[in-house]
Protein backbone atom coordinates (compact mmCIF):
# COMPACT_ATOMS: atom_id res chain seq x y z
CA UNK A 1 0.00 0.00 0.00
CA UNK A 2 1.39 3.38 -0.98
CA UNK A 3 1.50 6.44 1.26
CA UNK A 4 -1.28 8.95 1.72
CA UNK A 5 -0.81 12.34 0.09
CA UNK A 6 1.18 14.63 2.35
CA UNK A 7 -1.64 17.15 2.42
CA UNK A 8 -4.97 18.23 1.01
CA UNK A 9 -6.56 21.61 1.58
CA UNK A 10 -9.12 23.97 0.10
CA UNK A 11 -9.34 27.75 0.29
CA UNK A 12 -12.23 30.09 -0.53
CA UNK A 13 -11.27 33.69 -1.32
CA UNK A 14 -13.34 36.82 -1.83
CA UNK A 15 -15.72 39.01 0.15
CA UNK A 16 -18.56 37.64 2.28
CA UNK A 17 -21.43 36.65 0.01
CA UNK A 18 -19.28 37.18 -3.11
CA UNK A 19 -16.68 34.42 -3.35
CA UNK A 20 -14.16 34.93 -6.12
CA UNK A 21 -11.87 31.90 -5.91
CA UNK A 22 -12.04 28.31 -4.64
CA UNK A 23 -8.71 26.48 -4.60
CA UNK A 24 -8.08 22.82 -3.82
CA UNK A 25 -4.56 21.45 -3.41
CA UNK A 26 -3.17 17.94 -3.19
CA UNK A 27 0.43 17.61 -2.01
CA UNK A 28 1.97 14.28 -2.95
CA UNK A 29 4.53 12.44 -0.77
CA UNK A 30 7.30 13.58 -3.14
CA UNK A 31 6.09 17.17 -2.63
CA UNK A 32 4.71 17.50 -6.13
CA UNK A 33 1.45 19.40 -6.18
CA UNK A 34 -1.86 19.26 -8.04
CA UNK A 35 -3.98 22.39 -7.73
CA UNK A 36 -7.42 23.17 -9.12
CA UNK A 37 -8.76 26.70 -8.93
CA UNK A 38 -12.29 27.86 -9.78
CA UNK A 39 -12.05 31.58 -10.47
CA UNK A 40 -14.77 34.23 -10.78
CA UNK A 41 -12.95 37.41 -11.90
CA UNK A 42 -15.67 39.99 -12.34
CA UNK A 43 -18.29 37.26 -12.20
CA UNK A 44 -16.92 35.37 -15.22
CA UNK A 45 -16.17 31.72 -14.40
CA UNK A 46 -12.75 30.27 -15.06
CA UNK A 47 -10.81 27.24 -13.95
CA UNK A 48 -7.07 26.70 -13.67
CA UNK A 49 -5.14 23.44 -13.33
CA UNK A 50 -1.65 23.76 -11.85
CA UNK A 51 0.84 20.88 -11.84
CA UNK A 52 3.86 21.38 -9.60
CA UNK A 53 7.00 19.25 -9.56
CA UNK A 54 9.05 18.48 -6.48
CA UNK A 55 11.74 20.83 -7.78
CA UNK A 56 9.27 23.69 -7.66
CA UNK A 57 8.57 23.83 -11.40
CA UNK A 58 4.97 24.74 -12.15
CA UNK A 59 2.81 24.25 -15.20
CA UNK A 60 -0.40 26.25 -15.22
CA UNK A 61 -3.38 25.75 -17.52
CA UNK A 62 -6.30 28.18 -17.77
CA UNK A 63 -9.08 25.85 -18.81
CA UNK A 64 -12.35 27.70 -19.19
CA UNK A 65 -12.15 31.33 -20.27
CA UNK A 66 -9.81 30.66 -23.23
CA UNK A 67 -12.38 28.11 -24.43
CA UNK A 68 -15.59 29.98 -23.77
CA UNK A 69 -15.38 32.42 -26.67
CA UNK A 70 -14.31 29.72 -29.14
CA UNK A 71 -17.09 27.39 -28.03
CA UNK A 72 -19.72 30.06 -28.56
CA UNK A 73 -18.40 30.66 -32.08
CA UNK A 74 -18.12 27.00 -33.10
CA UNK A 75 -20.82 24.33 -32.65
CA UNK A 76 -18.16 21.72 -33.47
CA UNK A 77 -15.81 22.88 -30.70
CA UNK A 78 -18.68 23.20 -28.25
CA UNK A 79 -19.29 19.46 -28.61
CA UNK A 80 -15.73 18.21 -29.08
CA UNK A 81 -13.35 20.43 -27.07
CA UNK A 82 -14.77 19.71 -23.58
CA UNK A 83 -14.56 15.97 -24.22
CA UNK A 84 -10.97 16.25 -25.50
CA UNK A 85 -10.01 18.30 -22.45
CA UNK A 86 -11.59 15.64 -20.23
CA UNK A 87 -9.50 12.99 -22.01
CA UNK A 88 -6.32 15.02 -21.53
CA UNK A 89 -6.85 15.11 -17.77
CA UNK A 90 -7.53 11.37 -17.88
CA UNK A 91 -4.15 10.87 -19.55
CA UNK A 92 -2.46 12.64 -16.61
CA UNK A 93 -3.78 10.09 -14.11
CA UNK A 94 -0.86 8.19 -12.62
CA UNK A 95 1.76 10.55 -14.05
CA UNK A 96 2.38 12.18 -10.66
CA UNK A 97 2.67 8.97 -8.66
CA UNK A 98 0.30 6.05 -8.12
CA UNK A 99 -1.95 8.05 -5.80
CA UNK A 100 -2.55 10.63 -8.53
CA UNK A 101 -4.68 8.07 -10.37
CA UNK A 102 -7.27 8.66 -7.68
CA UNK A 103 -6.78 12.36 -6.89
CA UNK A 104 -6.80 13.29 -10.57
CA UNK A 105 -9.95 11.25 -11.20
CA UNK A 106 -11.63 13.28 -8.49
CA UNK A 107 -10.17 16.48 -9.98
CA UNK A 108 -11.35 15.39 -13.44
CA UNK A 109 -14.86 14.97 -12.10
CA UNK A 110 -14.79 18.50 -10.66
CA UNK A 111 -13.53 19.85 -13.98
CA UNK A 112 -16.25 17.85 -15.73
CA UNK A 113 -18.92 19.60 -13.68
CA UNK A 114 -17.61 22.92 -14.97
CA UNK A 115 -17.43 21.66 -18.54
CA UNK A 116 -21.01 20.33 -18.54
CA UNK A 117 -22.23 23.57 -16.97
CA UNK A 118 -20.37 25.55 -19.64
CA UNK A 119 -21.75 23.39 -22.48
CA UNK A 120 -25.38 23.39 -21.34
CA UNK A 121 -26.49 26.68 -22.94
CA UNK A 122 -24.45 25.97 -26.10
CA UNK A 123 -25.44 22.36 -26.83
CA UNK A 124 -29.23 22.33 -27.06
CA UNK A 125 -29.55 18.55 -27.47
CA UNK A 126 -27.73 17.93 -24.18
CA UNK A 127 -30.89 17.56 -22.12
CA UNK A 128 -31.65 14.55 -19.90
CA UNK A 129 -34.72 12.53 -20.90
CA UNK A 130 -36.27 9.55 -19.14
CA UNK A 131 -38.09 6.69 -20.84
CA UNK A 132 -38.67 2.99 -20.34
CA UNK A 133 -36.46 2.36 -23.37
CA UNK A 134 -33.60 4.17 -21.66
CA UNK A 135 -34.02 1.96 -18.58
CA UNK A 136 -34.09 -1.23 -20.64
CA UNK A 137 -31.01 -0.25 -22.65
CA UNK A 138 -29.12 0.96 -19.58
CA UNK A 139 -29.75 -2.22 -17.60
CA UNK A 140 -29.20 -4.43 -20.65
CA UNK A 141 -25.83 -2.89 -21.47
CA UNK A 142 -24.65 -3.38 -17.89
CA UNK A 143 -25.69 -7.05 -17.94
CA UNK A 144 -23.98 -7.51 -21.31
CA UNK A 145 -20.78 -5.71 -20.14
CA UNK A 146 -20.40 -8.04 -17.15
CA UNK A 147 -21.75 -11.13 -18.88
CA UNK A 148 -19.29 -11.30 -21.78
CA UNK A 149 -16.26 -10.44 -19.67
CA UNK A 150 -13.69 -13.20 -19.96
CA UNK A 151 -14.91 -14.40 -23.35
CA UNK A 152 -12.72 -12.14 -25.49
CA UNK A 153 -9.19 -10.66 -25.30
CA UNK A 154 -8.90 -7.15 -23.84
CA UNK A 155 -6.81 -4.23 -24.97
CA UNK A 156 -3.65 -3.32 -23.06
CA UNK A 157 -4.22 -1.41 -19.85
CA UNK A 158 -1.58 0.62 -18.02
CA UNK A 159 -1.27 -0.01 -14.27
CA UNK A 160 -3.30 -2.33 -12.10
CA UNK A 161 -7.00 -2.17 -11.27
CA UNK A 162 -8.35 1.14 -9.96
CA UNK A 163 -8.88 -0.02 -6.36
CA UNK A 164 -8.87 2.67 -3.65
CA UNK A 165 -9.05 0.01 -0.91
CA UNK A 166 -5.67 -1.36 -2.03
CA UNK A 167 -4.19 2.11 -2.35
CA UNK A 168 -5.47 3.84 0.79
CA UNK A 169 -6.45 1.00 3.11
CA UNK A 170 -9.37 -1.41 3.25
CA UNK A 171 -12.58 0.44 4.11
CA UNK A 172 -10.72 3.66 4.86
CA UNK A 173 -12.67 6.91 4.65
CA UNK A 174 -10.47 8.14 1.82
CA UNK A 175 -11.05 4.96 -0.18
CA UNK A 176 -14.81 5.40 0.07
CA UNK A 177 -14.53 9.07 -0.91
CA UNK A 178 -12.87 8.03 -4.16
CA UNK A 179 -15.30 5.17 -4.78
CA UNK A 180 -18.36 7.36 -4.28
CA UNK A 181 -16.72 10.13 -6.32
CA UNK A 182 -16.06 7.75 -9.20
CA UNK A 183 -19.59 6.34 -9.22
CA UNK A 184 -21.11 9.82 -9.15
CA UNK A 185 -18.71 11.14 -11.79
CA UNK A 186 -19.33 8.21 -14.15
CA UNK A 187 -23.08 8.52 -13.62
CA UNK A 188 -23.60 12.29 -13.85
CA UNK A 189 -20.61 13.77 -15.74
CA UNK A 190 -19.36 11.11 -18.17
CA UNK A 191 -22.71 10.40 -19.94
CA UNK A 192 -23.40 13.95 -21.20
CA UNK A 193 -19.78 14.50 -22.26
CA UNK A 194 -19.49 11.20 -24.13
CA UNK A 195 -22.97 11.14 -25.60
CA UNK A 196 -22.64 14.66 -26.96
CA UNK A 197 -19.27 13.85 -28.52
CA UNK A 198 -19.99 10.38 -29.94
CA UNK A 199 -23.73 10.11 -30.54
CA UNK A 200 -24.48 13.74 -31.38
CA UNK A 201 -21.34 15.18 -32.96
CA UNK A 202 -19.19 12.35 -34.33
CA UNK A 203 -22.01 10.22 -35.74
CA UNK A 204 -23.61 13.16 -37.57
CA UNK A 205 -20.22 14.51 -38.69
CA UNK A 206 -19.50 11.19 -40.43
CA UNK A 207 -22.74 11.67 -42.35
CA UNK A 208 -22.13 15.32 -43.20
CA UNK A 209 -19.50 17.83 -42.03
CA UNK A 210 -22.31 20.36 -41.55
CA UNK A 211 -23.54 18.02 -38.82
CA UNK A 212 -26.15 20.35 -37.39
CA UNK A 213 -28.16 19.90 -40.59
CA UNK A 214 -28.46 16.16 -39.85
CA UNK A 215 -31.35 15.09 -37.62
CA UNK A 216 -30.54 12.96 -34.58
CA UNK A 217 -32.99 10.41 -35.98
CA UNK A 218 -31.14 9.99 -39.29
CA UNK A 219 -29.71 6.49 -39.86
CA UNK A 220 -26.60 5.93 -41.96
CA UNK A 221 -24.99 2.50 -41.79
CA UNK A 222 -21.32 3.41 -42.15
CA UNK A 223 -21.54 6.22 -39.60
CA UNK A 224 -23.39 3.89 -37.23
CA UNK A 225 -20.63 1.26 -37.37
CA UNK A 226 -17.69 3.69 -37.36
CA UNK A 227 -18.93 5.63 -34.34
CA UNK A 228 -19.54 2.45 -32.34
CA UNK A 229 -16.13 1.02 -33.25
CA UNK A 230 -14.30 4.21 -32.26
CA UNK A 231 -16.26 4.34 -29.02
CA UNK A 232 -15.55 0.67 -28.36
CA UNK A 233 -11.81 0.90 -28.91
CA UNK A 234 -11.58 3.80 -26.48
CA UNK A 235 -12.32 1.21 -23.78
CA UNK A 236 -10.24 -1.61 -22.35
CA UNK A 237 -13.29 -3.85 -22.87
CA UNK A 238 -13.45 -3.04 -26.58
CA UNK A 239 -16.11 -5.58 -27.64
CA UNK A 240 -18.49 -4.58 -24.87
CA UNK A 241 -17.79 -0.97 -25.83
CA UNK A 242 -18.75 -1.56 -29.47
CA UNK A 243 -21.99 -3.32 -28.54
CA UNK A 244 -22.68 -0.56 -26.06
CA UNK A 245 -22.12 2.03 -28.82
CA UNK A 246 -24.63 0.26 -31.05
CA UNK A 247 -27.21 0.25 -28.25
CA UNK A 248 -26.84 3.91 -27.29
CA UNK A 249 -26.79 5.11 -30.90
CA UNK A 250 -29.82 2.98 -31.69
CA UNK A 251 -31.63 4.58 -28.78
CA UNK A 252 -30.83 8.06 -30.13
CA UNK A 253 -32.13 7.05 -33.56
CA UNK A 254 -35.28 5.49 -32.08
CA UNK A 255 -36.16 8.41 -29.82
CA UNK A 256 -34.75 11.11 -32.14
CA UNK A 257 -33.12 12.85 -29.17
CA UNK A 258 -29.95 12.50 -27.12
CA UNK A 259 -31.35 12.59 -23.60
CA UNK A 260 -32.48 8.95 -23.47
CA UNK A 261 -28.98 7.75 -24.36
CA UNK A 262 -27.55 9.98 -21.64
CA UNK A 263 -29.93 8.39 -19.14
CA UNK A 264 -29.18 4.85 -20.37
CA UNK A 265 -25.45 5.55 -20.13
CA UNK A 266 -25.89 6.87 -16.59
CA UNK A 267 -27.88 3.77 -15.55
CA UNK A 268 -25.24 1.47 -17.02
CA UNK A 269 -22.37 3.21 -15.29
CA UNK A 270 -24.20 3.44 -11.96
CA UNK A 271 -25.15 -0.25 -11.94
CA UNK A 272 -21.68 -1.28 -13.09
CA UNK A 273 -20.15 0.79 -10.29
CA UNK A 274 -22.37 -0.94 -7.74
CA UNK A 275 -21.42 -4.34 -9.19
CA UNK A 276 -17.72 -3.52 -9.02
CA UNK A 277 -17.92 -2.52 -5.36
CA UNK A 278 -20.22 -5.41 -4.39
CA UNK A 279 -18.21 -8.12 -6.14
CA UNK A 280 -14.76 -6.53 -5.83
CA UNK A 281 -14.52 -6.64 -9.65
CA UNK A 282 -12.03 -3.78 -9.75
CA UNK A 283 -10.65 -4.82 -13.14
CA UNK A 284 -13.66 -3.11 -14.76
CA UNK A 285 -12.21 0.20 -13.49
Amino acid sequence: MNSFPTGFWMQLSGTIGKPRKLTSNVLQPDYSRVQLTFWWPGGSPDLRLVLGGNAGAMVSFWLVNPLTKKLRESPLLARAAPFVLFLCITALQGQLGEASRYWLYLAKTIVGIGLVWMMYPLVTEMRWAFSWEAVVVGVGVCVMWVGIDGFYPKLGKGGGPWNPHAQFGQDSTLAWVFIVGRILGSTIIVPPLEEVFYRSFLYRYFIKPEFQLVSLGTFQGLAFVMTAVIFGFSHYEWLAGILCGFAYQGLVLWKKRLGDAMTAHAITNFLLGLWIVWKGAWHFW
